[in-house]
């Protein structure tokens, strides 16, 4: 029994829809000699006359009338399935759901989601800014499909993925002591009142590193729960800090100048997810801006030292 394959069954649709061999021809970019011979084929192969041939006009026969109902039917399906593939490459009536650890998600989350709106400008997007104890909630009871954070979370049901690594630098107000100075050291920041985060906090325990390996017992001025407050305080003039090179990953920080640590100290910034899940192609697609966009203030950093004053990288 013959069937029709997709292609005879493009060029009959052409056929009905226009009335004549040349516009089925025009319709399908092809040309009228080839559309002619594919007609009579599938005619012959069916064994069912598909068109009354009146001057010069197809007209669909009667007898195949339940052919080219089933035609509308098919071709209308196509139609949805396509209306169904561009809703899903703008984003339309889908979502991404994801996380960020308050530093990433002060300067690079927002560049990050400008580049994902650009290319699905219909997608929800829903950003939850997370401390590292509320991880596993996020992910394990699917929250989420991924968490960027500062710290790998160590549970055997999360995988973790390095997806960059940057510096600490210190941060001062302007117009400072330690402002003229090229790089600071801890054993400078010493010296000033210093603000910090809670040591038994991952991200705090991580600003508190280049102190110990000097061997120094920093007593905090002050001490505030996400690196944006701390980043507050330093503006306003009380005191000065330590923080990871993403936080203050912004050209024009007015009151805050960034300088480089002598004691050089390595942040790492992961990707934590559920293990085995799969992510979507839009968490994927998030996933590799992240990895742009920090790579770039990795790359951008040097020239974001001075402040508000200093020219952004070319």
């Amino acid at each position: 029994m013959a069937e029709m394959t997709l292609r005879q069954i493009e060029v009959i649709r052409a056929v009905m829809m226009t009335g004549t061999i040349n516009g089925a021809a025009q319709m399908l970019n092809v040309s009228a000699p080839g559309i002619s011979r594919l007609v009579k084929h599938t005619e012959e192969s069916l064994g069912i006359r598909l068109f009354e041939r009146k001057s010069g006009l197809f007209i669909p026969s009667i007898e195949a009338s339940k052919v080219f109902d089933q035609l509308r039917e098919v071709y209308k399906g196509i139609e949805n399935l396509q209306q169904a593939v561009g809703a899903l490459q703008k984003g339309e009536e889908v979502r991404l759901s994801c996380a960020s650890a308050p530093s990433v998600a002060q300067f690079i989350a927002a560049r990050v989601m400008k580049q994902v709106r650009s290319r699905y400008a219909d997608l929800f997007i829903d950003l939850n800014i997370l401390k590292i104890e509320e991880t596993l909630d996020y992910l394990l009871l699917e929250r989420g499909e991924f968490v960027i954070m500062s710290s790998p979370v160590a549970n055997a049901a999360v995988e973790n993925d390095k997806i960059a690594e940057g510096r600490l630098v210190a941060i001062m107000p302007e117009g400072h002591v330690l402002a003229a100075e090229a790089e600071v050291s801890v054993h400078d920041l010493m010296n000033h009142p210093v603000i910090g985060l809670e040591p038994a906090d991952p991200y705090g325990r991580l600003l508190a590193q280049p102190f110990e390996q000097e061997g120094l017992s920093v007593q905090h001025a002050m001490r505030g729960r996400f690196a944006q407050t701390l980043v507050s305080f330093v503006r306003h003039g009380l005191g000065v800090a330590v923080i990871d090179e993403f936080s203050v990953a912004e050209v024009y920080m007015p009151g805050v100048i960034r300088r480089p640590l002598k004691e050089e100290t390595q942040v790492g910034i992961y990707v934590v997810r559920k293990k085995g899940r799969v992510l979507s192609g839009f968490a994927e697609y998030t996933i590799a801006q992240f990895r742009r966009e920090l790579f770039k203030a990795i790359e951008d950093g040097p020239s974001l030292q001075g402040g508000i004053t200093a020219p952004a990288k070319k």
